[in-house]
């Protein structure tokens, strides 16, 4: 098939593009290059649809990847004139090429902390921009789908939190502190959470491509089973042979210092690893379904054990 990319050339894209190019005719739009695969590449940034029409090419599918995400982006308008109005851009430009099946990578951030196991009907009650803009995007894009519901394709994926090799999000800052002995925890640990591997979330991803579908689906995607925050670091402990001291600092104390340093990066003007809602996060339960998933007949390639041990050897490797 004929599969274009939008938003491949971060963590996930990457990954993605690998598996799905030997067997498909592949395109990728970023307003970046992509470092694996430059010569798949058209640099376009999707708030820019004069750009953005003549970059798309006819196709069997289109992937939307491209999204605002971290936590410091600033100003917080960019979470909506991305995630939302480029959304609306790309929705606008394939209608133009005639494009009508499209998988949407969101993000379970629409259902927000410390739910309990929603499944993909939960109301949504986003917590911040990042999860009020994927849920906006949504909104479009099931608007989208059902004006011609006969003859579009609406697929929505919304990942846990996704870690593995090369990855440099959360996850990895949390290993990387165990390794380095200077990781502290923070309220209980007792906090559960849904967690993806990499390998898993891109291989889900190209099964529903080789069904080729039809109609409006939503998914949650998640490896079970979900871990503690405790027993998280109890299989780094082990795996990367390190012990952590244990000391625990209460959430409140935790969450202050959290806001000691969004105020000192107001003041500098620099981005630090720890903030307000890291911290949140961080002490939050966030477990979600997958029920769903499994009863498409979808197998892993990885269990969550073989993914965690996967990306901190690949860590061990590099440093």
């Amino acid at each position: 098939m004929k599969i274009i990319t939008i938003g491949g050339s971060g963590f996930i894209g990457t990954y993605l593009i690998e598996l799905l190019q030997p067997e498909h005719q592949l395109l990728n739009i970023d307003k970046r290059n992509s470092t694996a695969f430059p010569h798949l590449t058209s640099i376009v940034d999707i708030r820019d649809y004069d750009h953005l029409l003549p970059a798309i090419q006819p196709a069997d599918w289109a992937i939307l990847l491209a999204a605002e995400h971290r936590d410091d982006v600033s100003p917080a308008s960019l979470y909506y004139d991305v995630n939302v109005q480029g959304t609306k851009n790309v929705l606008k430009a394939l209608d133009e090429k005639g494009i009508h099946k499209v998988i949407f990578i969101s993000s379970v951030a629409v259902y927000g902390l410390n739910k309990l196991n929603p499944d993909e009907n939960a109301p949504a009650a986003p917590f911040n921009h990042y999860g009020k803009s994927k849920w906006m995007a949504e909104e479009v894009l099931r608007e989208w789908q059902q004006k011609d519901a006969n003859n579009k394709t609406l697929i929505i994926v919304r990942p846990t939190v996704v870690f593995g090799p090369n990855n440099k999000g959360n996850v990895h800052n949390l290993l990387q502190q165990i390794s380095s002995g200077k990781f502290l925890m923070i309220g209980s640990g007792n906090n559960r959470k849904s967690m993806s591997y990499i390998e898993n979330i891109t291989g889900f991803i190209r099964y529903l491509l080789q069904k080729n579908g039809s109609g409006y689906h939503v998914f949650n995607y998640t490896d079970k089973p979900d871990l503690s925050m405790n027993e998280l670091v109890a299989i780094v402990e082990k795996a990367m042979n390190k012990k952590i001291a244990a000391v625990r600092i209460p959430y409140w104390l935790g969450y202050l210092g959290g806001v000691a340093f969004d105020i000192a990066a107001v003041i500098t003007r620099k981005k630090f690893s720890i903030s307000a809602v890291r911290v949140k996060k961080f002490c939050a339960t966030t477990q979600f379904s997958g029920e769903q998933w499994r009863q498409t007949g979808f197998t892993p390639s990885y269990t969550l054990y073989e993914g965690l041990i996967k990306t901190i050897q690949a860590m061990q490797q590099e440093s």
